[in-house]
């Protein structure tokens, strides 16, 4: 039987690469240009961000053979940042954690005030471990009444030193302390318990590196960042592994064949291991020096139990076609996924089984099981993955609508119309 031949998608950069590099060049010597950058909610708010940080970033025109039609230039500080003239600065994080996650340290290594704040949906999101952090490493923090945004930094730089950090809930904070860490006056040590999501950390590192930064894990996993600052370069950022995670599923379950260019081997990001769980489930996978390709049968294998606690932002791609499937589905190691933009495994539990499938779910699991699903309108929950996953549920199951379709474009707002362009009339 002759394979099908591989449609070329377009999948907008990395988020999480983009928001680092970001947080990066403002904090580096020099100007930094970044190559195809993600154009989002989240990436435009985390670019204003740093504007009203008194960073200029400059949109300038792009390649028009990229799938973004700008290129970013950051004309960065050379190192910490400071409220201007003396007064309180105000940044407004939108709906983007990694703002509220990541910004809040850079504020602290500089002098002034900071007061963060965002949108409902973020303000109800955790930061406990993060101000706790920047409380001991010297900082003034005063955070909202549910323990999170809005926050207020009062700096006057952070010292470094040793901390030990829980990362049982995000990797974000660990993220958040590291990209900065070359800006405080001690070098830092981190002990990060019960950590999640490692390969974000990975990605971090490599990034850090990338601008100048000194980083050494010892061999009981504790992270040193020396002191040093960083200097500004030029990168192209790689396609969004975790939007992939889509087209890849839609291309498993209709049978035909999906490549995304630029992701390939040397990627940095570990939610191209989602291919792997696709292999599980009988696809066909070959990932590239450049490109990755999945192929598939039009059929899932089931009765099989995987832990995607370290690409949990993909497990509700798997969770939404495990229906299709011919045996159970078991996912594990997903509990801090409740605590993102909803209650990640209520509410892909929940969308199932108003499509009329068997769902158990425990504290970090979901089990789906083979169903006949029917359509129902989807609760998106203002969450773009959940949104996106059950979009390609929707390839094979008729009937399905989402209650809220454009909060994809936190992340991808051309989603829909991508999704039609490779899958035609099935995407509905």
């Amino acid at each position: 039987m002759t394979e099908p031949r591989a449609a070329s998608a377009r999948i907008p950069g990395s988020k999480s690469i983009t928001n680092r590099v970001l947080l990066l060049a403002a904090a580096a010597a020099g100007t930094t240009r970044l190559d195809a950058p993600l154009e989002s909610e989240d990436t435009v708010a985390f670019r204003t961000a740093l504007t009203d940080l008194g960073i200029p970033v400059d949109q300038l025109p792009g390649d028009p053979e990229e799938f973004g039609s700008e290129a970013w230039e950051v004309h960065g500080l050379g190192g910490p940042p400071a409220a201007p003239g003396g007064a309180s600065a105000r940044i407004w994080c939108a709906d983007a954690g990694t703002a509220a996650r990541f910004l809040p340290v850079y504020a602290a290594t500089g002098r002034g005030e900071f007061r963060f704040e965002g949108t409902e949906q973020l303000t109800v999101r955790p930061l406990r471990p993060l101000t706790q952090a920047l409380a001991a490493l010297g900082a003034e923090v005063e955070p909202g009444a549910g323990g999170g945004l809005p926050l207020t930094v009062r700096a006057e730089g952070l010292r470094g030193g040793e901390l030990a950090l829980d990362s049982g809930t995000s990797s974000q904070y660990l993220t958040g302390l590291l990209l900065s860490a070359p800006l405080m006056r001690e070098p830092l040590t981190v002990s990060a318990a019960n950590l999640v999501s490692r390969p974000y950390i990975d990605m971090t590192i490599a990034l850090m590196r990338r601008f100048g930064a000194e980083v050494t894990e010892g061999q009981d996993g504790t992270l040193r960042v020396s002191t040093g600052g960083y200097t500004g370069t030029r990168l192209r950022i790689e396609p969004d592994a975790s939007t992939a995670s889509y087209v890849f599923a839609a291309a498993a379950i209709t049978g035909t064949a999906v490549t995304v260019p630029h992701l390939g081997a040397d990627s940095l990001q570990g939610d191209l291991g989602f291919v792997k769980v696709l292999e599980l489930a009988g696809a066909k996978v070959e990932i590239g020096p450049d490109a990755t390709t999945v192929t598939g049968t039009g059929a899932l294998r089931g009765g099989f139990e995987v832990d995607m606690g370290d690409i949990s932002d993909t497990f509700m791609t798997m969770a939404a076609i495990a229906p299709l499937a011919d045996g159970p589905i078991t996912i594990t190691g997903v509990g801090h996924a409740r605590l993102k933009e909803s209650d990640r495994i209520a509410a892909v539990a929940g969308n199932l089984r108003a499509l009329g499938i068997r769902v158990e779910e425990g504290p970090d699991r979901i089990t789906v099981h083979p169903g006949t699903p029917t359509g129902a309108v989807i609760a998106c929950h203002r969450d773009h993955r959940i949104a996106m996953a059950f979009s390609v549920l929707g390839l094979k199951v008729p009937g399905i609508t989402l209650d809220d379709p454009k909060c994809v474009g936190k992340t991808f707002p051309g989603f829909h119309e991508e999704l039609r362009r490779l899958f035609g009339e099935q995407a509905h």
